[in-house]
């Protein structure tokens, strides 16, 4: 599964309905492009999680709603509703761990 990007438009959309994780990233980001690849195979392993990009610099107001200070920050939310949060370019064993345990 493709990450797909999201945006201010369609993020409460995007997450509302199942597990669903978001990377909240921003092109200039070193650590962000470091967790853009991990995220990619958890995307294609964990078939029952959809995961999703929401660039900060593209997407403000959502990014200061959330109140994303620094990035990446990486977003869970379950039906809707914020479950966890997590800050900084995590190993792919503590992402799959850290999403898993909402499962």
């Amino acid at each position: 599964m493709a990450l797909a990007e999201i945006n201010d438009s369609n993020f409460k959309e995007e997450t509302s309905t199942g597990l669903v994780l978001v990377d909240c990233w921003a092109e200039w980001c070193g650590p962000c492009r470091m967790v853009a690849p991990v995220l990619d195979e958890l995307s294609n392993e964990l078939t029952d999680v959809k995961i999703k990009k929401l660039n900060v610099d593209l997407n403000q107001a959502t990014a200061q709603a959330l109140g994303i200070q620094s990035i990446p920050t990486l977003l869970l939310y379950k039906d809707g509703v914020q479950v966890d949060k997590a800050i900084g370019a995590l190993p792919k064993p503590q992402i799959k761990k850290f999403i898993e345990k909402y499962k």
